[in-house]
């Protein structure tokens, strides 16, 4: 999907890209090797340990939470085989700005590795049921580094399958993380935090922000040394107009309400655009500067599928139109079955309505 979504980027012939985080699922390294092999262009190779699928999916699985796709409706035969396929990407020929997500620092988005957790990714057992002594354990406890540890201290505690082991899965540290990103991208050298500026054309200038806990939790924080240095870009930008790009929604994000008073006390800022939530949202916010944009933007793993575009135009009066638009991934075989299967999750983005309102999806937002 995302290389079929970075064909219809060519297509747009944009002066940049942003990726606004999770850009892999489970913070290891062999996932953020074929992020990176997709943005770089050329042939990528999905697989893990032994040839072939090795997963939840597979037909002989009786659990009804997971698709198989050799038995389950609407039937795909082989799309297991071919998803583990290697197949070519375009890349991208325009400077790309990455943001992280939790999912890109953290394990399943949540907590940070340690050497059970390590283990147990690279191993050759897999997890497949807890076992009642453990389900009684954890069910009246908050998730926490000790009690995974805990829990993870004699082995698997539970009923576990053999799968093929691969060092490859081991996961990155956030410092090993945003390195790579770093060396890969336009993204400027930095420190431990993934926020920096960039110019975007003669008018206007990026601000990425870092609001992944490098602890435990999805919700996003905005640390005040980040406020801080947020004021300084901010002073820095003159006459450029500002667009600001985070994971998580600021709205959201604990520490942020100092970080959106300085948004709101700046007459340049067109508008924060964060990916976090999956969901197409625009909103207007009220401000001493004269107003800006909310945007969320959807994913490319839930239905919609679909990227944002966004194009700053000057209009006769003298003002400025940030216009917006979704766009769908180029044709692809194995992409349009991704897109089918979203639309068809009944717990996915189109029940959750994730796709928005029409005026979430395309508009032309003036200041």
């Amino acid at each position: 999907v995302l290389a079929a979504s970075l064909r219809s980027v060519a297509a747009l012939r944009p002066q940049a890209l942003v990726l606004t985080g999770d850009l892999v699922d489970n913070a290891q390294r062999n996932e953020l090797d074929q992020f990176l092999a997709i943005l770089r262009g050329g042939r990528v190779e999905p697989g893990s340990g032994a040839a072939g699928y090795d997963g939840v999916q597979s037909a002989g699985n009786a659990d009804p939470f997971f698709y198989r796709p050799e038995v389950d409706p609407p039937r795909e035969p082989g799309l297991l085989r071919r998803a583990q396929a290697p197949f070519d990407s375009p890349g991208v020929r325009v400077p790309w700005y990455p943001l992280v997500g939790n999912h890109d620092l953290l394990v399943q988005g949540n907590i940070a590795t340690s050497a059970q957790i390590e283990a147990v990714a690279v191993g050759s057992r897999k997890l497949v049921r807890l076992n009642e002594r453990a389900l009684r354990s954890v069910r009246s406890q908050s998730l926490s580094r000790e009690l995974v540890e805990e829990l993870l201290v004699r082995g698997l505690p539970g009923a576990a399958r053999r799968v093929s082991p691969d060092v490859r899965r081991r996961p990155h540290s956030p410092a090993e993380a945003i390195e790579r990103l770093r060396a890969a991208s336009a993204a400027p050298a930095g420190g431990p935090l993934l926020h920096y500026s960039f110019e975007i054309g003669r008018f206007v200038r990026g601000i990425a922000l870092d609001t992944v806990r490098r602890d435990i939790g999805a919700r996003g924080l905005l640390r005040p040394a980040q406020v801080r240095w947020l004021r300084e870009q901010l002073a820095r930008a003159g006459e450029r107009w500002i667009v600001v790009f985070s994971s998580t929604r600021l709205t959201e994000t604990e520490g942020a309400e100092p970080a959106l008073a300085a948004l709101d006390s700046s007459a340049r800022v067109l508008a924060v655009v964060s990916g976090d939530k999956h969901a197409n949202r625009i909103e207007p916010r009220a401000s001493r500067g004269g107003g800006y944009w909310l945007i969320g933007t959807s994913s490319l793993v839930d239905h919609p599928q679909q990227g944002r575009a966004f194009r700053l135009r000057r209009t006769a009066g003298g003002r400025v139109v940030l216009e917006t638009w979704l766009f769908d991934h180029a044709p692809s075989p194995l992409a349009d079955i991704s897109r089918r299967l979203a639309f068809l999750d009944h717990q996915g983005g189109r029940p959750r309505g994730l796709a928005g309102e029409r005026s979430d999806r395309n508009a032309r937002l003036y200041r």
